[in-house]
């Protein structure tokens, strides 16, 4: 009796070997054409590869990206004679990407097309790591006039209809920020529309509105990349993420938090070049900066620097710790985050109740450093055990939130230090602020006023070292901006002041003295005042008045 024949099995066995076939072919003729050969039948196909190609480009050319790493990309590429391969191609190498190509068979490159169906915008790229072609930042950096090149930018970024538009979106704020020298970006969504601004020398400046939809989709992405949660949108989320910036990496720290219209996104941007900036070039006056250098090379002691946040102490404390760093000492920082890594320094980051300032200034201390940097004193126990080290051979850097450099001391004893030990552990207090710098080419000088005078007379009245008054008080300068989109100013400065500990501070601080009086006893030391050094600037046209009006007390004529 005969056996039925089983067509579905042969059917399956015949396509096995078709398949096989196909294969084989492919490995063959990928030696012709001298490339690699690729079998992605088993291999995961990279999401944010596949977005750099717009499927219907991917389809002509019978081409598809299944692998990205950075700026490297892997091409899965069935015909090498399709005519609309090349353009792709030359776009490719445009865009930045340095591609490998593979040879695939028909029903490797049927697969990686399959997958465009799977791709949504919630999850268009691993958490981590965004990469800026350098074609974007150069053509941002190219234009003389940044916002408008970035308005431009946005408006046909968001005009795509390709898979990739949020990636494009992202790239151009991205190149617009480091292009306009921002230092922060916030996304503001509205009723009806987003509303993008960039804080560019301290000031928030309007920049886009984007529609709700294209927000939703950058709100998606960016926490994607900043490793949160996604689906979490009624409580604050902190994250942070690197971009890939030509050949350096820069840090960005993302605040979330919830509003009425969706949730408000704050990007700060963490450019270690910051970080690079001399201590001789922060705008420190000579005769302080002088002093400075004697003071931070104490075997032991304090540095506590104060101001707002934003006000640039952590620049100040790593541009110190940077100058006096060698072999021969060992330094140890614990800072809430660590915002920027300096090599050869070891650094250590809080974490809630688990790793406080206190606890990890304690564990520190065990390690036997030369010198400490605490990110910033906010309670007592942190600030006893930091007086503690400074009066036990270290030398501690740190910084406090006091509106100048006299208020440093009444604020440790409001966190409960003994005022008593101030004398023997704090040697210096400073307190800096940051003021916009006007632009060398727009600005011009103006004669003062009368009661401008006597504003200035009143400033200088207190200052010990009468030599530091400059000679010539009849003019100021201010800015002269070529239009309406220009400010005149471009760049901020330091204003800075300072107290040294001496024995008659030493014997006055130890019955706690308001902090009006210590500022009189610390004028007889000659040093500048934040309001002062900041007059010194206007006049030699560093900046101008009304910014230094805008940024320290001055008093009326």
């Amino acid at each position: 009796m005969d056996l039925p024949f089983d067509t579905e099995r042969e059917e399956t066995e015949l396509s096995r070997v078709r398949e096989r076939e196909e294969e084989d072919v492919a490995q063959i003729l990928s030696d012709k054409y001298g490339m690699s050969y690729a079998d992605l039948s088993l291999k995961e196909i990279d999401n944010d590869a596949l977005r750099v190609i717009p499927e219907e480009k991917a389809r002509a050319a019978e081409a598809a990206a299944f692998e990205k790493t950075a700026q490297a990309l892997s091409l899965a590429i069935h015909n090498p004679n399709n005519p609309a391969l090349p353009a792709l191609e030359e776009d490719l190498a445009a865009r930045g990407f340095h591609v490998e190509k593979f040879l695939v068979s028909k029903k490797s490159l049927d697969r990686v097309f399959a997958r465009y169906a799977d791709l949504t915008f919630t999850v268009e790229s691993k958490a981590g790591v965004f990469v800026i072609p350098p074609g974007m930042l150069e053509k941002m950096h190219r234009e003389e006039d940044g916002k408008k090149t970035l308005t431009q930018e946005l408006d046909s970024s968001t005009g795509l209809k390709a898979l990739d538009r949020v990636s494009h979106v992202l790239e151009a704020v991205l190149a617009g920020a480091f292009a306009l020298r921002a230092s922060d970006i916030h996304f503001e969504p509205g009723e009806e529309k987003a509303l993008l601004r960039l804080r560019i020398d301290g000031l928030l400046s309007d920049t886009y509105f984007f529609d709700p939809a294209t927000y939703h989709q950058l709100n998606s992405r960016i926490k994607l990349l900043s490793g949160v949660k996604l689906n979490v949108t009624n409580r604050a989320q902190d994250g942070r993420f690197s971009i890939v910036k030509g050949t350096s990496q820069i840090e960005m720290r993302v605040s979330f938090i919830p509003g009425n219209y969706g949730e408000s996104i704050v990007m700060r941007i963490l450019d270690p070049a910051a970080t690079k900036v001399s201590y001789k070039d922060l705008g420190i006056h000579p005769k302080l900066l002088a002093r400075l250098e004697t003071e931070i090379r104490r075997p032991n002691g304090m540095l506590l620097t104060t101001g707002p946040t934003g006000s640039g102490k952590t620049t100040t404390l790593y541009s110190f710790l940077r100058e006096i760093h060698s072999p021969e000492i060992k330094i140890i920082t614990i800072e809430d985050p660590v915002e920027y890594h300096l090599e050869g320094i070891v650094q250590t980051q809080v974490e809630g109740q688990k790793y406080t300032f206190a606890e990890g200034l304690r564990s520190i201390v065990r390690q036997d450093p030369d010198i400490i940097m605490v990110g910033e004193i906010r309670d007592g126990e942190t600030a006893n055990i930091a007086i503690q080290a400074a009066l036990t051979g270290h030398f501690v850097f740190s910084t406090l939130h006091t509106n100048d450099a006299a208020g440093t001391f009444p604020r440790l004893v409001d966190l409960g230090a003994d005022p008593k030990s101030f004398g023997s552990a704090v040697t210096v207090s400073m307190a800096q602020r940051l003021i916009r710098k006007l632009d060398p080419g727009k600005k011009k000088e103006r004669p003062l006023t009368d009661e401008e005078k006597k504003m200035i007379e009143k400033v200088f009245a207190p200052l010990a070292d009468k030599s530091l008054i400059p000679e010539k008080i009849e003019t100021v300068w201010e800015p002269a901006p070529a239009n309406d989109d220009e400010t005149g100013y471009k760049g901020r400065i330091g204003l800075y002041e300072a107290i040294f500990m001496d024995d008659e501070l030493a014997r006055f601080l130890r019955d706690n003295p308001p902090e009006n009086e210590i500022s009189k006893v610390a004028a007889k030391q000659g040093y500048l005042t934040m309001a002062q050094d900041g007059i010194i600037k206007a006049l030699n046209g560093v900046t101008s008045l009304e910014e230094v009006a805008g940024t320290v007390d001055l008093p009326r004529a």
